[in-house]
């Protein structure tokens, strides 16, 4: 009769493998070469012995938890599919174990973040996961970090991910307003402070300002970079009895653009003839809308890839620390006018 997995120990499982303690310890916890006839040995008698290694023992010997963290706003939305998939694939193939964790860093109400040193290796941090004060904490004590969707704050030394925001707006718009002749665009923004919603603005104004359109702070909106919140400000917006022109909408990125794009059948505008739409993001429900979106596709799963291996690289002890801005292309389809 096999012995429960409770009161087998390691000793067990060398003195049956032929094998001493140490070696065992090697193959459990993958930081020394065992051969692969041990390897497989080991993995037989583990497995007919049914003994499961201690986990809080292992951490302690190796004062690693072999977790990566990553730490989201929410998860509101489809963007962080392919954000997600390109982090656990990484993650995956070092055998490590990933942690999604939300937090809100501006609204904690005196909360420590949920994942950090305590139970993880290393952190991938979106957006504005932490506060600044956070992060100069955490760097200050060399704990690995890696910055997705922010440049790191100029006192630190963080590596960051990000992708190309002002230029490429900046085109989608020019492209609204010299192609398709529209004067009154408006602009869905994304959460307040949040860089790639500022950036994204700040490439709408510079399109405006190099056509001679004014700057019109009735055409700015807060989608918050959601669906629901998109379609609500956009309906609330058309129902208010205020009538403000338009015949365009940025709106910040797709998740939002799912939402606009129901405010507007709803109020009866057709989609291009009577309001251009155009996102930011490429997401995979984007071609499918009604009609086809005009958006920048950016490479968000390989945001999600590059940045998890830069965080196996700093826990491989390899010095990071320079920026990496991915480029990101505009796809045009019907909903901007185009017949393509």
């Amino acid at each position: 009769m096999t012995r429960r997995s409770s009161s087998v120990t390691i000793r067990d499982v060398a003195r049956q493998a032929g094998v001493s303690v140490a070696t065992v310890s090697r193959y459990i916890n993958r930081n020394a070469p065992v051969s692969a006839e041990v390897a497989d040995r080991l993995h037989q008698v583990m497995s007919d012995l049914r003994y499961v290694p201690h986990a809080a023992a292992r951490h302690l010997a190796s004062r690693k938890t072999r977790v990566v963290g990553i730490l989201l706003r929410n998860l509101h939305n489809d963007f962080f599919v392919p954000l997600l998939n390109g982090v656990e694939a990484v993650v995956r193939t070092k055998e490590y174990n990933l942690i999604v964790a939300t937090y809100h860093a501006n609204s904690r109400n005196g909360l420590p973040p949920p994942i950090g040193p305590h139970n993880t290796d290393g952190l991938l941090i979106f957006s504005d996961g932490l506060t600044d004060e956070d992060l100069a904490n955490l760097s200050a004590s060399g704990f690995p970090m890696v910055l997705l969707y922010r440049t790191c704050p100029p006192s630190l030394n963080i590596p960051s991910i990000t992708v190309e925001n002002v230029e490429i707006t900046r085109k989608l718009v020019e492209h609204l307003i010299q192609v398709h002749g529209k004067r009154r665009i408006l602009y869905m923004r994304g959460p307040i402070g949040q860089e790639d919603s500022d950036r994204r603005e700040a490439g709408y104004r510079a399109a405006l300002e190099a056509n001679g359109i004014p700057f019109d702070e009735e055409l700015i909106l807060n989608g918050e970079f959601e669906r629901d919140t998109a379609y609500q400000v956009l309906n609330d917006f058309l129902s208010n009895g205020k009538q403000v022109a338009f015949d365009a909408i940025f709106t910040g990125d797709d998740d939002a653009a799912v939402g606009v794009l129901k405010a507007l059948h709803k109020h009866g505008y057709r989609i291009p003839e009577d309001v251009a739409v155009v996102g930011f993001d490429d997401l995979a429900v984007a071609p499918f809308l009604n009609p086809a979106l005009t958006t920048v596709r950016a490479p968000t799963e390989s945001v999600g890839r590059i940045a998890a291996e830069r965080l196996f690289a700093l826990l491989e002890n390899q010095a990071l620390s320079e920026a990496v801005v991915l480029p990101t292309e505009i796809v045009f389809r019907r909903s901007c006018g185009c017949h393509t």
